[in-house]
């Protein structure tokens, strides 16, 4: 890991910083730069995913999903955290604490709307930066490279149908040709590209040459989205506080039930570890840039796609020094030493 990468949190914290200041400094500039749409696509954000999402696409390698039987039960525990536990119980509580509990100290308005964002946030597991937290916690590359290939497999065919699902389910509208564009638009074609380069001869060398383009793109992807919400999160940080409660509960108790299922499973922890991870993060760039198209830059799901933006990288690092520190613990469980006992 590179020193920039190393000190990310740092920078993501500057670039919200300097994305909410210049958002209320020059709300004129934003507004500008947010009618730049095309099919309520933005075109400066979706370039600047492509960016952002390419490079890491290149590290994903199709054919390792032959490998995926070698750690059957961390692919199994992740499959179902990320698609039978995720979205539903982030749907769940947002529903729970956005639409009841919280309900009045919300604007009545965007109730349904920051519902909406949240589960979009859930619906698509991380794919980017996966890879840098997997490797904080010493994680099994293999596994970490065929889980995410899988899960972007998946998530071509299964994005769409799931947040159509529980935005039926939560009684918004679902602009099906919308949400289809914005599938093929950020998931589909960058896969394509990402797959046509990977023929290059030097394809290593063209990742890592990316990968700087990568992280740039994704700073100045969230100074632009801190500025489209700068007012409302000078105005409202209640709401930010607020809506940040559902996130936070969701990413610790989805990452604990992973690795608590993993370790049941027997499954090694350089695999567990990772498989946590997985079943936490978001994928947020995909999230932001589908609420955006579906309801607008200033939308409250934009807004709370946008906080799990920001909370985001310190939650995952706290989750990354439990799964380290708990090594010893996790290694003592009956199902990893019978696993263990049996290989040797």
């Amino acid at each position: 890991m590179t020193t920039f990468e190393r000190y990310l949190s740092l920078w993501v914290a500057l670039c919200i910083v300097v994305g909410i200041s210049l958002g209320h400094l020059m709300p004129g500039v934003f507004q500008t730069i947010g009618a730049m749409d095309v099919a309520k696509v933005n075109l400066p954000v979706a370039v600047l995913i492509w960016l952002m999402i390419i490079p890491m696409l290149l590290k994903i390698d199709f054919s390792a999903l032959a490998q995926v039987g070698r750690h059957w039960r961390g692919i199994g525990v992740t499959l179902f955290i990320n698609w039978a536990v995720k979205p539903f119980s982030m749907a769940l509580l947002g529903w729970l604490f956005i639409g009841w509990l919280f309900r009045p100290y919300l604007p009545e308005t965007q109730i349904d709307s920051y519902i909406a964002g949240l589960i979009i946030l859930a619906a698509a597991p991380c794919t980017a930066m996966v890879f840098v937290w997997s490797n904080l916690t010493k994680g099994e590359p293999h596994f970490t490279l065929s889980q995410v290939a899988l899960n972007d497999a998946i998530m071509v065919v299964a994005f769409a149908p799931i947040v159509a699902l529980l935005l039926g389910l939560s009684a918004i509208t679902v602009p099906w040709d919308t949400l289809i564009l914005s599938v093929v638009l950020y998931i589909v074609l960058p896969v394509i590209i990402a797959q046509v380069l990977r023929r290059s001869k030097d394809v290593e060398r063209m990742a890592g040459r990316l990968q700087p383009v990568s992280l740039v793109a994704l700073l100045t992807t969230l100074v632009l989205l801190f500025g489209f919400q700068g007012e409302q999160i000078i105005a409202q940080p209640t709401v930010i506080a607020l809506l940040a409660v559902p996130i936070l509960i969701q990413v610790y108790f989805n990452s604990g039930l992973a690795y608590l299922l993993n370790r049941v499973s027997g499954e090694e922890h350089c695999v567990a570890g990772p498989s946590a991870l997985i079943g936490a993060s978001n994928f947020f760039e995909l999230a932001v840039a589908a609420a955006i198209s579906l309801f607008g830059f200033t939308s409250g799901a934009a807004l709370a796609t946008v906080v799990g933006v920001l909370v985001e990288v310190p939650v995952m690092l706290s989750v990354v020094w439990i799964v380290n520190r708990s090594k010893n613990w996790y290694e003592r469980g009956a199902g990893v030493r019978t696993n263990a006992i049996r290989k040797a």
